[in-house]
């Protein structure tokens, strides 16, 4: 993929925002489970990073889908994996629908703001009973008149706490389970929905998380993103970009993995020697680059093929799935040459470790990429093929 100077420009104006905006407080985010949403979106939403690649005319930049990559690539340089996760989910994880199939009126009610950084969104698939396996939500929304009247529960929901407005999946016929689906935007703020908790998780500890209950929430039929039963198809292309941001955003964090481990093995000795000395360590390490490496060739590619139009299912599966298994290897093999201090929650390894091990359960855990990708080479058993 060539990188203009366009590239290079949004590139620098990120690593200034996560230097600036974000690692000055990460620590004291984590320490307070949570941080201040709507003040760090404004900021961003100000210099355009919550709508790179949406339409202008709702205040995006326009730009295709590779500067959004950029864009991931870079912040994935905040010191804490919470931060660019919750501004993921904005920019590109809980608005790709809307900005593509969402009605003038619903962008301009949802999308504007959202891209602005005047609002939080957060988008509603996960449930107790049904995660990396969408078709098998239960949360319903019936017709009454002119409305649609949820109900249901969501959890591991990101921005979930702060959130003004989901992209809610919901099942609104009794149709085949990848028919009977449409996303929904829902207002946090209506009468029904109680948000009971935030989740205390081993990672992600800034980015607020919360479980999410919906009590006959009425909503009008108008803020539906699409054309209803559709929701499914909507959220699966949701998912590519998704994928590909999440693939995009722990590069960064490895090699800064790597590096940090480099500096504290040099200055560790052991045996009258520095750990970094030993073969078997700076060996490893130069492995290790070697494959963040290939994982960043890998996006690059798929991002250049999402660019030209074509369908990326495979190779964003890929990249999901490679970035998520080496996001546990790089984080593992580094905190063992951090020793004893690799085991202490305030190191920056330890963070990573429990940071990182997310990528391999959200957005589709590793085993569901596998299936994806065994799909679409065609090497599933005919049981399987046959069910989906």
């Amino acid at each position: 993929m060539q990188f203009t100077e366009e590239h290079e420009t949004l590139r620098q104006t990120v690593r200034k925002f996560v230097e600036r905006e974000i690692n000055p407080h990460v620590d004291a985010w984590e320490e307070e489970g949570i941080f201040p949403a709507h003040a760090l979106f404004k900021k961003a939403g100000d210099l355009g990073l919550l709508g790179i690649s949406k339409p202008e005319e709702y205040g995006g930049l326009g730009l295709d889908y590779s500067y959004s990559v950029v864009a991931s690539e870079e912040l994935g340089a905040s010191r804490a994996g919470g931060v660019p996760m919750a501004l993921g989910v904005q920019s590109d994880m809980c608005t790709p629908a809307l900005a593509r199939f969402g009605s003038d009126e619903l962008r301009r009610e949802f999308l504007v703001p959202a891209i602005a950084g005047d609002q939080v969104g957060c988008v509603g698939v996960s449930e107790h009973s049904a995660g990396s396996d969408v078709a098998r939500i239960k949360t319903r929304a019936r017709k009454d008149g002119g409305d649609y009247i949820l109900s249901g529960s969501k959890m591991w929901i990101t921005n979930g706490i702060q959130a003004d407005w989901m992209c809610c999946l919901a099942n609104t016929s009794d149709d085949h389970p990848h028919a009977n689906k449409s996303l929904i935007m829902v207002p946090m703020n209506t009468p029904g929905i109680t948000r009971p908790r935030q989740l205390d998780k081993l990672g992600m500890r800034c980015s607020d998380t919360a479980e999410i209950y919906f009590d006959e929430v009425r909503v009008p039929q108008r803020f539906r993103i699409g054309d209803e039963g559709m929701g499914f198809m909507y959220q699966m292309l949701q998912f590519q970009e998704e994928r590909l941001w999440g693939a995009a955003n722990i590069m960064k964090g490895l090699d800064q993995c790597v590096a940090d481990t480099i500096e504290q093995t040099r200055n560790r000795s052991a045996f009258k020697q520095s750990i970094l000395d030993f073969q078997v360590v700076h060996f490893r390490l130069a492995e290790l680059s070697t494959e963040i490496e290939a994982l960043r060739a890998l996006v690059y590619r798929a991002t250049e093929q999402y660019v030209a139009g074509e369908n990326v299912t495979r190779l964003a599966s890929m990249a999901k799935l490679k970035a998520g298994r080496l996001a546990r290897e790089v984080t593992d093999s580094c905190l063992q040459y951090w020793g004893g201090m690799g085991f202490m929650w305030e190191t920056p390894i330890a963070r990573m470790y429990r940071d990182a091990r997310l990528l391999s359960i959200g957005g589709g855990a590793d085993e569901v990429m596998l299936s994806i990708i065994c799909k679409i080479d065609g090497t599933l058993p005919e049981k399987k093929r046959s069910q989906g």
